[in-house]
């Protein structure tokens, strides 16, 4: 017997419960110290005077993001020394990295990225492994506060926050940076985060339950759901595909806000264009994506969407002929996004497709594809001119 569809009434008012309001503005907070490492960062170290391989080594210090596995368990499974008892393990462990995240986001725009580029590729490895622990925590929380039927809903919640964030901290921080120094910016970007403290501490700690409580070896909650990928026909194929997918779009976005600086776009232009026209077009590439999934099958969504990926890094090699000019620059943004957002939109059903319940919940299996690109970036990150020649 079919179960029966619940009405579409009762959905929408699923999106205005407490919980998913609360992982809202968690998703909020964790998108907000990507783009602090990385475009954000890529402009304030070009308007410094760093070169394009310094800036493209940079990308190195999204590592932690790659590696998380590694620590989850940890995270997961032991809890903070008496702030765990006061408000419960998950919200203790969000409380306490949020407010050492704050703190490294402040002390890192204290630093000079041309007196001291050590100092802040140290600090940015800082802000990234607290970064990507919120996201660990921040995961965790959301899988067990919501029930089963629930999660679709708390994953979409999840990522509009998370869009938001990414907003604050490339627009936002952008706009920020025509009016106040650097230091100030970063110091009102961490503050934001703040939002997401209150949130937590206003939020309920999840029941974990009984099966819950005992802690899983090493093997059992990093291993093994390894081994159970590892076992299925066609996996070094399925994996290598997963690794390359994205590839191109991580190849030619890297270095995106320098090539722009380069350009001589203001960070005016770059912040409305680049950022949030840019995540209109995103938007717009997800639901068409998401609508050539359901009319067409994931294989061919795929295909098509990955040839106009390719296809869209060569209006950058336009841009580069042209130069300055905002309304080319509207039209390189819309074609990159768009279809980079259907391509994404293809690519996350492709996933859904497995059982990767233990690889989902660690943040594995995306983050292997970004390790592999962030790794590329950073050996082909170069000075060479012109601009043209290195997007072919």
């Amino acid at each position: 017997m079919k179960a029966q569809a619940k009405p579409w009434s009762e959905a929408a008012r699923l999106y205005f419960d407490r919980r998913m309001l609360v992982i809202l503005v968690l998703g909020f907070a964790s998108g907000l110290p990507l783009l602090l490492t990385g475009g954000t960062l890529a402009i304030w170290m070009k308007e410094n005077g760093l070169t394009n391989t310094a800036i493209g080594l940079f990308v190195l210090v999204g590592i932690p993001y790659n590696l998380k596995f590694l620590w989850a368990p940890v995270i997961d499974h032991v809890p903070v020394p008496v702030l765990a008892r006061l408000i419960g393990q998950r919200r203790a462990w969000t409380v306490v990295i949020q407010a050492a995240l704050m703190a490294a986001i402040v002390a890192m725009g204290q630093i000079d990225p041309a007196a001291a580029p050590v100092a802040l590729s140290v600090m940015a490895l800082m802000v990234a492994f607290l970064s990507a622990s919120q996201d660990i925590v921040i995961d965790a929380y959301r899988i067990e506060i919501l029930e089963d039927r629930e999660q679709g809903a708390g994953s979409a919640m999840t990522q509009t926050g998370y869009r938001f964030g990414l907003l604050a901290a490339g627009a936002g921080a952008l706009y920020m940076a025509e009016a106040i120094p650097w230091a100030w910016v970063y110091a009102v970007e961490a503050a934001l985060i703040l939002i997401g403290t209150i949130a937590i501490l206003a939020a309920r700690e999840p029941d974990r339950g009984p099966a819950a409580r005992p802690r899983p070896t090493l093997k059992a909650a990093v291993i093994d759901p390894f081994v159970d990928f590892m076992r299925r026909p066609g996996w070094l194929v399925i994996l290598t595909f997963i690794l390359l997918y994205k590839f191109g779009d991580a190849f030619a976005g890297v270095m995106a806000n320098p090539f722009y600086i380069e350009m001589q776009f203001t960070k005016i232009e770059i912040a409305n264009v680049s950022k949030v026209f840019g995540l209109a077009a995103t938007l717009v590439g997800v639901f068409v994506g998401g609508a050539l999934v359901f009319r067409l099958g994931i294989v061919r969504a795929l295909l098509i969407s990955g040839i106009l990926q390719a296809a869209s890094n060569l209006m950058f090699a336009l841009q580069a002929y042209v130069g300055h000019d905002v309304a080319l620059l509207a039209v390189t943004i819309a074609a990159e996004n768009v279809t980079g957002g259907m391509g994404s939109a293809a690519f996350v059903a492709y996933l859904g497709g497995f059982n990767f319940s233990q690889l989902v919940r660690g943040g594995r299996v995306e983050e292997l594809r970004r390790g592999a690109a962030a790794r590329a970036d950073a050996m082909f990150a170069t000075d060479r001119a012109p601009w043209c020649p290195e997007v072919f």
